[in-house]
């Protein structure tokens, strides 16, 4: 498993190492907020057109194949730009990290789910999460401490090195997962399997978990500014919710194997969490903020390994890579989406209007939650 909890890390890592450093590592090649945005998207841009397809991918010819390729061209991407510093290596590299994470991420969570029994997918979805966690705070801490030791490409070679390691990790240590066979399915059947609650619910609720997560590393700072803090008061308060998430999600995932929580009362719970730390954050001051970020991170620790647990527990084992791509898909939507609702609400009024709407939105899915007769529990087996 370890393998598999380094590839999140590298995947979390990487996304959020680049996206931090970009706009004052690379004057040569970020000529404009307009590049920036672009470089930002392309990332993001990638993973949510290729994420499903290689879920595909990873049910067809096994998720071991697929996560070994993603990680090595993950590697070879970053070399890309770390071998050499212009503009064109810059997009094609960040385009090719992209790719390659929509091919080794829902690789390493179908691996999660098919590597342990299903009473243990708690557990085991949890520290996969706790491990990205880490990535993500990580990432624009030692990004920033690489980036100004030896520039862009620092950073991008060890992200190479990185890649290349657990591969070769993986592929010493990782069993191989041989495909299950499968009925055909068509694509009225897939639309009706990815239209069903069984699926919808824990997906939309991990989409509203990375939309406050994403929306609370990008806009709490901006509050904080706006109440007259400084950039350590807001660094700490970004640094609280990532810390809330990772330690929550194991602890969510062991309650959740031994019974001592539904997928229905954590995932309701998870969203209220969530939703409550949103509207803390239109509280003016430091109070506010923190109170935003620590139950933003407690409501996205719970959020996350209890979805995909429920996924993994209702999905057949051999669908798991396409299921895994499609939740993914969520995720990402939920990544750009949060943020622009809230910038679309605070050009129209301010931002504190902006929190509130999602947390409007997360209450309402919480509520509908609740309202479902039937819990989804995680399968013992």
């Amino acid at each position: 498993m370890w393998p598999l909890y380094a590839a999140g890390f590298t995947t979390a890592f990487g996304a959020h190492g680049i996206a931090a450093t970009l706009g004052g590592g690379a004057d040569d090649a970020v000529t404009s907020l307009l590049v920036l945005g672009g470089l930002l998207a392309l990332y993001d841009g990638a993973e949510v057109l290729l994420k499903p397809l290689f879920g595909t991918l990873a049910d067809r010819v096994g998720a071991r194949p697929v996560l070994l390729g993603g990680l090595v061209a993950f590697a070879v991407a970053s070399a890309v730009y770390a071998l050499a510093d212009s503009p064109g290596r810059l997009w094609a590299a960040r385009l090719g990290q992209g790719a390659a994470a929509s091919a080794f991420s829902p690789a390493a969570s179908a691996l999660v789910a098919r590597l342990n029994p299903a009473a243990k997918h708690g557990r085991a979805f949890g520290s996969y999460g706790f491990h990205k966690s880490v990535g993500y705070t990580l990432g624009p801490l030692l990004g920033g401490v690489l980036v100004w030791a030896g520039g862009l490409r620092l950073l991008f070679a060890v992200l190479a090195v990185l890649g290349a390691a657990v591969a070769l990790w993986a592929a010493l240590t990782v069993p191989v997962v041989p495909p299950l066979p499968k009925a055909r399915q068509t694509v009225v059947d897939l639309a009706r399997r990815l239209a069903d609650p069984v699926f919808l619910t824990p997906t939309a609720a991990l989409a509203a978990a990375t939309a406050a997560l994403s929306v609370g590393v990008g806009f709490l700072p901006v509050a904080g500014r706006v109440a007259g803090l400084g950039t350590v008061a807001t660094g700490a308060a970004v640094s609280l919710l990532a810390a809330c998430a990772a330690l929550v999600q194991p602890r969510a995932g062991r309650a959740l194997d031994e019974g001592r929580l539904d997928t229905r009362t954590g995932l309701a719970a998870g969203l209220a969490a969530t939703a409550a730390g949103l509207a803390c954050a239109m509280l003016p001051g430091l109070t506010g903020i923190l109170l935003a970020a620590a139950l933003i991170g407690v409501g996205t620790g719970l959020i996350t390994p209890l979805g995909f647990a429920a996924l993994a527990s209702r999905t057949p084992r051999e669908r798991l890579g396409q299921t895994m791509g499609a939740a993914e898909l969520g995720r990402e939507l939920g990544d750009a989406g949060g943020p622009l609702l809230v910038a679309g609400v605070a050009s129209l009024a301010t931002l504190t209007y902006g929190f509130g709407a999602l947390a409007l939105l997360t209450a309402a899915g919480g509520l509908v939650v609740l309202a479902r007769h039937r819990a989804v529990p995680a399968e013992k087996g």
